[in-house]
């Protein structure tokens, strides 16, 4: 039975790769430390699903706490899967320092961890806000994303560098996904699909940054776990491996559209309020997937429409 560890167990992505590990016979070792950036009580709910699964563990800490970090998972993993992280482009403008300490920092904490204990595979989050503002789409891996726009894509960028280094040092096992918008049952409240949602139920305009025209990538979350999966079992059958793969759904969605296909579901007034568009923000996100099902056979089987309804289901039984 393969012991995983899983950062950022309680957070969207994270609780539902863990929810799926742990059906699927794997042992968990899950960490959070909460992070303030949104209610805690909707970590704990997400952490609920699972938490008194018997192949389950868990411990509260910061990964930028390294004597804690070594006291508590000194252990030897499979494989570990390296979710946390702050989160969010805007927020990052405002305080690069803390993404450089909770990013970078605990990255490096935790792959020094790795070195020492005997681990050596490592399945990480990067994210598609590495490619910049690139005009050039689909964007694929072999592109050069020296030139972020926001702290938190430089932070995503560093870490993949980082863990590079400690690939050709140590001979450690590497494959950073680079997620695209990623959405469905138990996102982020900041992010666009539940605040959207959440404005129209209340009965409030629905901020537009720019004219409409600016378009994402969104990916299912049950896409997105299939693709981590995918990668952990990559990885343990194969040794030398460092690989940045995206994981995305090759289909952009206009913002204009999005904002009309949730009211539709919902069924509620849409006001829009035009406003400017914000630093840091791309475009465009558009993933080429062709390495991810090449070399993992990833295939993302879930239409917008469907993802949005489960989303819809979700949020309206919390």
């Amino acid at each position: 039975m393969s012991k995983v560890l899983v950062t950022g167990c309680a957070g969207f992505i994270g609780s539902h790769l863990s929810q799926t590990l742990l059906s699927q016979g794997y042992q968990v070792v899950g960490v959070d430390n909460f992070d303030p950036f949104y209610k805690r009580e909707v970590k704990e709910a997400n952490l609920n699903e699972f938490k008194n699964h018997p192949g389950f563990t868990f411990y509260e800490l910061d990964l930028c706490d390294e004597a804690t970090v070594r006291e508590k998972l000194s252990i030897k993993f499979d494989c570990i899967i390296h979710l946390a992280a702050k989160a969010g482009v805007r927020p990052s403008i405002e305080n690069p320092q803390s993404y450089i300490d909770h990013n970078i920092s605990a990255t490096r904490i935790l792959i020094d961890l790795m070195k020492d204990s005997g681990s050596n595979k490592m399945v990480y989050a990067s994210s598609s806000s590495v490619y910049g503002n690139m005009t050039s789409t689909p964007w694929n891996e072999a592109l050069d994303i020296s030139m972020p726009i926001s702290p938190y894509a430089f932070t995503k960028k560093s870490c993949e560098l980082l863990n590079h280094t400690y690939h050709h040092l140590y001979n450690l096992d590497f494959i950073n996904l680079r997620f695209f918008t990623v959405f469905g049952p138990r996102q982020r409240p900041d992010l666009a699909i539940n605040k959207f949602t959440r404005l129209l139920y209340e009965k409030k305009p629905i901020p537009m940054f720019g004219d409409g025209s600016t378009a994402r990538d969104y990916t299912f979350v049950h896409d997105t776990v299939s693709g981590i999966i995918k990668a952990i079992e990559y990885l343990n059958q194969n040794n030398g491996v460092f690989e940045n793969i995206n994981l995305g759904n090759n289909t952009p969605v206009k913002l204009i559209d999005l904002i009309h296909a949730i009211a539709e579901l919902t069924g509620q007034k849409l006001e829009i309020e035009q406003l400017p568009m914000q630093p840091g923000d791309a475009n465009t996100t558009y993933a080429d997937i062709t390495k991810a099902q090449n070399l993992l056979g990833y295939k993302p089987i879930t239409p917008l429409k469907e993802g949005l309804k489960a989303f819809l289901d979700w949020y309206l039984k919390k």
